[in-house]
């Protein structure tokens, strides 16, 4: 979306303010009305993703409007890590690493955000070593001293798991 409309974005900072506000059916509603006027309005469809994802559950729905978020606003970030989130969270690990790859090339996308999705992935393919290594670039691209921490927190989670897999092997 090269030219803003500012009706548009003002009826979508409202639906933004009112999901703020937990009233969600309200927001939703506005969200589907920006979609009908135009349904290449990709910060919406990442909106209604997000909560079919996390309020209404489900997931098909979510998918489906994450896909076009990053389809006509393939510059709005938080699509992508919505997206990334979900298909961790379904496990799809293939589609998930063709995403992450996909982010990288973002501009204003956070590396740290990114090289923590490839770590968790790695960490539940099993692939511990890796996701050390990703832990460390999250790690080396934060500049959050929480986000630090928990990262180093998930190494030595990965560390532990690695000795005792080595152990009980």
């Amino acid at each position: 979306m090269d030219d803003v409309n500012f009706d548009l974005e003002e009826k979508f900072l409202k639906a933004d303010a009112l999901i703020g506000e937990n009233r969600l059916s309200e927001a939703a509603k506005l969200l589907e009305d920006i979609l009908i006027d135009a349904p290449d309005f990709g910060k919406a469809h990442n909106h209604m993703g997000w909560l079919f994802e996390t309020k209404f559950k489900n997931l098909r729905r979510a998918e489906e409007h994450y896909k076009l978020a990053l389809k006509f606003s393939p510059d709005y970030t938080a699509a992508y890590y919505n997206y990334a989130y979900l298909l961790s969270s379904l496990r799809k690990f293939d589609e998930l690493e063709t995403l992450l790859k996909e982010c990288i090339k973002v501009p204003g996308i956070s590396y740290a955000t990114i090289y923590n999705e490839y770590a968790l992935m790695r960490e539940m393919q099993g692939e511990i070593d890796d996701a050390i290594h990703y832990f460390k670039l999250h790690i080396k691209n934060s500049f959050d001293l929480k986000s630090i921490e928990t990262a180093h927190e998930a190494i030595k989670r990965c560390e532990r798991k690695k000795q005792i897999l080595q152990n009980a092997g």
